[in-house]
């Protein structure tokens, strides 16, 4: 697969006084901004973890829990895995059936269409934190208002954006490809298919169509809307506060609690100082569940040549 050269980058002067503030990495963080961005982050989640005792044997059971879990890791790492490491950057190498599996896997996340996903992802990293980007946190400056500002466009608000990435120009290997192309063009089918088979399941197993509406609310609903605070929290959250042990262009930080909810996705300070890495937790502890899936792969046979980061390489990223 051959990924678009990056063009070069813009330069600092070209740039606000704020956004080129924003882009050097380093500054300390007042207090109002850390309880700012505290808020912002804890209080969705609790709400999530608040649901799950409370709707316990009152409308969710473990038949619900399972089929929501399953479907949200299946389309989780259609995203990290497919979308994000494999056709936007080149991880490793696929047969065509686990291509094919990966994008179908991917769609069922319901995130966008995987040509249009891919060519926002690719200008991201071109851009990132930098004008142009198309969802950096610190898009309009450091203050507070300009802060909360920035945390929802990162979030959610950027898809909403009338301006849309060029798809042949951010990915034109896909666009060239008809099996991705048609793949990308039924993303309609994909979103319709990933929301009924929890109800469908659900009926199915409980032969009741309260097993059906549990399941839908569960399975579909909840799950997608999980899913998609997770990975929008990586555009928003992993680009404000966290770790940087490694050397980045950018605010890309590594945000341990994330780790598992994002399949490895969080450590996302690595990913910014080495795009192609197939392993996004390299340091001890760190869990990528998409890496150990990628090596899987390479066991079965089924993927070939994954970029893996070697102790020197690694060591070369380092900040200190």
């Amino acid at each position: 697969m051959t990924i678009q050269a990056s063009e070069a980058r813009p330069e600092a002067a070209e740039l606000p006084p704020s956004a080129v503030s924003a882009t050097r990495g380093g500054e300390k963080q007042g207090a109002a901004e850390r309880i700012t961005l505290g808020l912002f982050i804890a209080v969705p989640f609790l709400a999530l973890a608040a649901a799950v005792p409370v709707a316990w044997g009152w409308g969710l059971g473990w038949l619900d829990l399972t089929i929501a879990v399953v479907m949200y890791f299946v389309a989780c790492h259609g995203i990290t895995i497919g979308f994000h490491r494999f056709f936007t950057h080149g991880s490793f190498k696929a047969n065509r059936p686990l291509e094919i599996a990966l994008a179908v896997a991917g769609s069922l996340a319901i995130e966008g269409p995987l040509v249009r996903w891919v060519a926002d992802h690719r200008k991201h990293h071109q851009f990132s934190d930098k004008e142009g980007d198309p969802h950096s946190p610190w898009r309009y400056g450091e203050t507070l208002p300009a802060l909360l500002k920035g945390l929802w466009w990162a979030h959610m608000g950027w898809l909403f954006d009338e301006e849309q990435t060029s798809q042949a120009k951010y990915a034109p290997d896909l666009v060239k490809d008809p099996v991705m192309r048609r793949i990308s063009r039924l993303f309609w089918l994909w979103t319709l298919i990933s929301m009924l088979i929890p109800p469908l399941v659900g009926g199915l197993v409980t032969l009741s169509w309260q097993g059906a509406l549990t399941a839908f609310f569960w399975g579909s609903l909840v799950r997608v809307a999980l899913l998609h605070h997770v990975t929008w929290s990586i555009n928003s959250i992993c680009h404000a506060i966290g770790e940087r042990p490694f050397k980045s262009r950018d605010r890309s930080g590594n945000v341990w609690w994330l780790a598992v909810l994002s399949c490895g996705e969080s450590w996302h300070n690595l990913h910014h100082a080495d795009p192609t890495s197939a392993r996004h937790g390299v340091l001890r502890g760190q869990i990528d569940s998409s890496a150990r899936l990628i090596r899987w792969f390479e066991l079965a046979g089924w993927a070939t040549d994954a970029r893996w980061p070697d102790a020197e390489r690694i060591a070369a990223r380092r900040t200190a």
